[in-house]
């Protein structure tokens, strides 16, 4: 579970010039995230296959190469 304090400090530090409002209205929205979608797990099947030469064609996969971190979430159903 998010912390919204937490929350609201990381975008005011990323969107310096963004206004209290805006700053809560995105944290609202990524609060409300949980409500419609669900984040997906390393044991999720996605129908593909990994490719060592992913990297070469994908940005994402380049990245993953680097070290980032990513959630993968997907609209729940229904």
């Amino acid at each position: 579970m998010l912390d919204r304090q937490k929350l609201e400090i990381v975008l005011s530090r990323r969107f310096k010039g963004a206004t209290p409002e805006q700053i809560a209205a995105a944290a609202n929205a990524i609060m409300g995230l949980g409500d419609e979608w669900e984040e997906m797990t390393e044991t999720d099947d996605f129908g593909y296959h990994l490719s060592t030469q992913c990297g070469d064609i994908c940005a994402i996969a380049r990245e993953a190469q680097r070290g980032a971190e990513f959630r993968l979430l997907r609209r729940r159903a229904g």
